[in-house]
């Protein structure tokens, strides 16, 4: 040990009032030693106490980026520790951000793409052309908080508001060809053109009477034709939008053809629509269905399913429809269900789960009508079972506030 130098030195010393300036590389929890993304010094009695009501009692220091003082009391022996050469062994267990940090990493990027999109709304409404670049990095973005957090991503994209269906339509899109197209092991370069075409399959609806767009009833036929035109009104705006790609596009340009040749805008039939406009077909009609609108309330996944199947194989395609059933799941992350002990609950991890055994997060009784508190229930480890999918309004109940 005396031929160690202090820089190589990692000590595991027990969380005390001694903590003060340590540099902290990973902690002990639960016998399992953890590496955290965030490495730093500890630099108040406040972050010791977090430390200690997390449960964690050790953590691995690292001396050489730890204060002074804090070598002082290790050569004192004023500390308790244990020396190793190798804190990080195989049982080492890497660790990126919390949950509720990535929820809220989650929100600020969704947040930021719906600004980007009323930007370019705006924009485009005034006659301007779409530069490409602040989507592409949008792209990566959601892509990669996608790989690092796919249920905090899913979660926060289940919020919605009638108020900003465009916006939000848009973006959910997105997120669901980029979830789909992984599913399908399409390559990354393709996902971030799937993102794209997401984020602006809808930017001819800019040039469609607002009053129309907006409308709380059923249209009429008139109505309805203008509504169509807003991918007529795509094809000159894409047009000028320099380094698109062909897959943007076709996301774009057909969402609304349909397999036997009755879409819109240029009726194309099954051989003539890409496997990215087909899978756009599918994603588009399902979030729709899903959404509360100006005229319509929300409908659960699994309602929405059945419409999607119902519409194969003269519409979309019945493979890409289950294979995307498959992706999605029966009770996708952020949707809610009701448990077979009257629980409702968000489904909250599904990650490497099957479809009816999440982790659910339950906050509200049905039989007793009241919200309670909140509680986790993994449904692997439970008696308890899924009963139904339900939407918000079918109990009048408001569970923003548990996301």
């Amino acid at each position: 040990m005396g031929d160690v130098t202090l820089a190589e030195k990692q000590l595991r010393i027990a969380v005390t009032e001694l903590a003060v300036g340590m540099y902290i590389t990973s902690f002990d929890r639960q016998n399992q030693l953890i590496s955290i993304a965030n490495s730093g010094q500890l630099r108040s009695q406040a972050d010791i106490e977090t430390l200690l009501s997390s449960g964690v009692e050790y953590v691995w220091v690292d001396l050489a980026r730890s204060k002074a003082s804090v070598v002082l009391l290790y050569q004192a022996n004023s500390v308790s520790c244990h020396f190793s050469t190798d804190a990080k062994t195989r049982f080492v267990k890497k660790i990126g951000i919390s949950r509720e940090a990535a929820q809220i990493k989650a929100g600020e990027l969704l947040s930021e793409s719906k600004r980007l999109i009323q930007k370019v709304l705006f924009e485009t409404f005034e006659g301007k052309a779409i530069e490409i670049s602040p989507f592409e990095t949008l792209a990566d973005n959601m892509i990669n908080m996608m790989l690092q957090d796919h249920d905090a991503l899913s979660c926060m994209s289940a919020l919605r508001s009638k108020d900003a269906y465009l916006l939000e339509h848009s973006v959910n899109v997105a997120f669901l060809l980029v979830t789909f197209g992984r599913y399908l092991t399409l390559e990354q370069p393709i996902l971030k053109q799937l993102v794209i075409g997401g984020i602006l399959h809808d930017i001819g609806k800019i040039r469609v009477d607002i009053k129309v767009l907006n409308k709380p009833g059923k249209l009429t036929a008139a109505e309805f034709e203008h509504i169509k035109l807003h991918q007529n009104y795509a094809i000159d705006i894409l047009d000028n939008i320099q380094g698109l790609s062909q897959v943007s596009k076709d996301i774009c340009l057909m969402h609304h053809e349909k397999l036997d040749g009755k879409g819109y805008p240029r009726g194309l039939v099954a051989e003539q629509i890409s496997l990215h406009g087909r899978m756009s077909c599918i994603v588009d009609i399902f979030d729709a269905l899903t959404a509360n609108r100006s005229y319509k309330e929300a409908m659960s996944p699994a309602a929405a399913f059945k419409i999607l199947l119902s519409l194969t194989p003269f519409h979309l395609d019945k493979d890409l429809v289950y294979d995307f059933i498959r992706c999605v799941g029966i009770y996708p992350v952020g949707s809610l269900v009701e448990l077979s002990n009257g629980l409702v609950g968000i489904v909250w991890e599904a990650n490497k789960r099957d479809a009816l055994h999440p982790i659910v997060k339950c906050f509200y009784s049905v039989l007793n009508r009241r919200y309670v508190n909140v509680t986790m229930i993994d449904l692997l480890k439970s008696d308890l079972y899924i009963e139904r999918g339900l939407v918000s309004t079918s109990l009048d109940i408001d569970p923003t506030p548990f996301y």
